[in-house]
């Protein structure tokens, strides 16, 4: 699957992309049970990846308390995402709740939520939008969760180059929303919250072995 990779001169003189960033972006989308895969993932994350690590959750109303919660289990500083937020490597970046997330420019762009009623779609709103506007390596991680956010845009993630991983739905409290990822047809990786956490270790390497 590593062949996958984008990078190097000849993608970034085709690419047709706004953003000037061109480091790896992970999008780790969940929802309910993603809480323990987000800890065990940050866990075992280096906080030098040169990677932005962003936590979309699947959540409309309720104020999210993540970027006080996992900043005990990560050295990378974990931010709560504002309107126009530069995109670091080396963090870890939060979705507010009731927002659709997308990135232009190299930054965070929040908009009013465009599905206000019944589960919400945000995961596949940022997963198009990075696919379109960001030019470095793409991960999309789904772990778990209700319903199947994310699912319709793991296509749109493989289109570029991305690699897309599923939490093993045997580790998750709330399969279905890795299942639906996995009935896609569109994920590369099925694995456990620490193997995820490996997987992306080696996918860092190798993007800047890419990059070199």
């Amino acid at each position: 699957m590593l062949a996958n990779f984008r990078g190097g001169a000849e993608y970034m003189t085709t690419n047709k992309k706004a953003s000037s960033k061109d480091f790896p972006i992970v999008c780790v989308g969940g929802s309910a049970g993603g809480l323990d895969a987000y800890i065990e993932l940050l866990k075992n994350l280096p906080d030098d990846m040169g990677v932005a690590i962003v936590i979309v959750n699947h959540v409309r109303t309720m104020p999210t308390m993540l970027h006080q919660v996992l900043p005990r289990f990560s050295k990378m500083p974990v931010k709560l995402i504002t309107e126009k937020l530069s995109i670091e490597p080396n963090h870890v970046f939060i979705i507010p709740a009731n927002r659709d997330l997308h990135v232009l420019e190299g930054e965070f762009r929040l908009k009013e939520i465009s599905k206000p009623r019944g589960w919400p779609d945000v995961i596949t709103v940022f997963l198009k939008s990075l696919a379109q506007y960001w030019n470095g390596q793409l991960v999309a991680v789904i772990v778990s969760g209700l319903d199947g956010d994310g699912a319709k845009a793991l296509g749109a993630i493989k289109q570029v180059g991305g690699i897309t991983i599923a939490q093993k739905p045997d580790t998750a409290s709330s399969p279905e929303m890795p299942n639906s990822a996995i009935e896609s047809g569109n994920i590369d990786f099925i694995l456990s919250p620490q193997e995820i956490a490996q997987q992306l270790v080696r996918i860092a390497h190798a993007s800047k072995a890419n990059a070199a």
